[in-house]
């Protein structure tokens, strides 16, 4: 699996249901601090006057959102991510148990990170290999990838054990 360095790249290569999936999670409960830009995009695709936009039903700012290929990295992130928080968190936790990582539903512990030292990439590919035997593996590539970018030090070993999860 090649790992793309972009948040951007993996939204574009996302099926429209699941973009529709992870904007209507972002929408759910958005970060305050990305709001202003979701909105921004969506203005700029559908060429809405701001108020417009505000005004939107929330069906409406779903649809909207996940037709907008490039959000930029900071919104592409945050989709990815409530998207996997959302409807994918079986898969978060699947993955974390086969790793050895204690979590609590899919999510690490703030102080976790500092206490495990990056993953070996036999751990890696384990992990790896138990996902791919549960989950759809475009579900798979989509996930490592997005974690991978949370953070690429820690989670570098799953580029060489994804390697065989090449569409």
């Amino acid at each position: 699996m090649k790992i793309e360095t972009s948040a951007v790249r993996v939204w574009r290569r996302l099926g429209r249901e699941d973009r529709l999936a992870a904007a209507a999670a972002f929408w759910r409960d958005p970060p305050e601090i990305l709001v202003a830009t979701a909105l921004g995009s969506i203005i700029a695709a559908r060429h809405l006057r701001p108020q417009a936009a505000r005004a939107l039903s929330e069906e409406a700012r779903v649809q909207a959102l996940a037709a907008i290929l490039d959000p930029g990295e900071a919104l592409a992130s945050s989709l990815l991510v409530a998207l996997h928080l959302d409807q994918r968190r079986g898969l978060l936790a699947a993955f974390l148990d086969a790793v050895g990582l204690p979590h609590e539903d899919g999510l690490l512990q703030e102080d976790e990170a500092a206490v495990h030292p990056p993953l070996s990439e036999d751990t890696a590919r384990a992990g790896v290999q138990a996902l791919a035997s549960r989950f759809p593996l475009d579900q798979v590539r989509t996930y490592l990838n997005t974690l991978w970018l949370q953070d690429p030090e820690r989670w570098a070993a799953l580029e060489k054990a994804a390697e065989w999860l090449n569409p």
